[in-house]
């Protein structure tokens, strides 16, 4: 499976909010969401203004260079809460990849990228939020030093140290 990561730009903003639907976890056999559940302001906040102070992620491209795959960070506060909020200083991350690329080692390298700007820009630690039943994401965070912290409604919150940061 050939592909390039290369950071997020202002030009990938549709296909993020292609890519915050596809990261609205739906268990086998129901019915997926309905499109209009991006204007909900609890989810639409996790791409709406994107750009400000802080934000940072990456795109995954195939051999062809359509985008794939995404993976965001974005701080938010005690007024302005994400579902995987820990802190104002703790980034909470998304990631989605379009289902025919799931399970080929593209989310890895994803989380790779964004751990390492993390690191970079000197960031402690790194949140976000998934639903239990999504087991093959769960599984990957859980390499990558996730630990679950809470429960926000029906998903886990779960937090990594990056730079050794408590």
């Amino acid at each position: 499976m050939s592909y390039t990561i290369r950071p997020l730009s202002q030009n990938d903003i549709p296909f993020m909010w292609e890519m915050l639907y596809e990261s609205l976890f739906v268990p086998e056999g129901q019915e997926p969401f309905n499109k209009e559940i991006l204007k909900d302001p609890l989810i639409s906040k996790y791409v709406e203004g994107w750009g400000r102070e802080g934000d940072f992620g990456f795109i995954a491209t195939n051999k062809d260079g359509k985008p794939i795959g995404s993976i965001t960070a974005r701080n938010f506060n005690e007024s302005n809460k994400g579902f995987g909020y820990i802190d104002a200083d703790v980034p909470e991350l998304g990631m989605a990849l379009l289902e025919d690329y799931r399970g080929k080692g593209i989310g890895k390298a994803l989380l790779e990228h964004l751990f390492n700007e993390a690191k970079q820009r000197g960031i402690k630690r790194l949140s976000l939020s998934v639903d239990p039943g999504n087991v093959a994401a769960v599984k990957l965070y859980q390499r990558f030093g996730f630990e679950d912290v809470g429960m926000v409604g029906t998903s886990i919150t779960m937090v990594a140290r990056v730079n050794g940061g408590r």
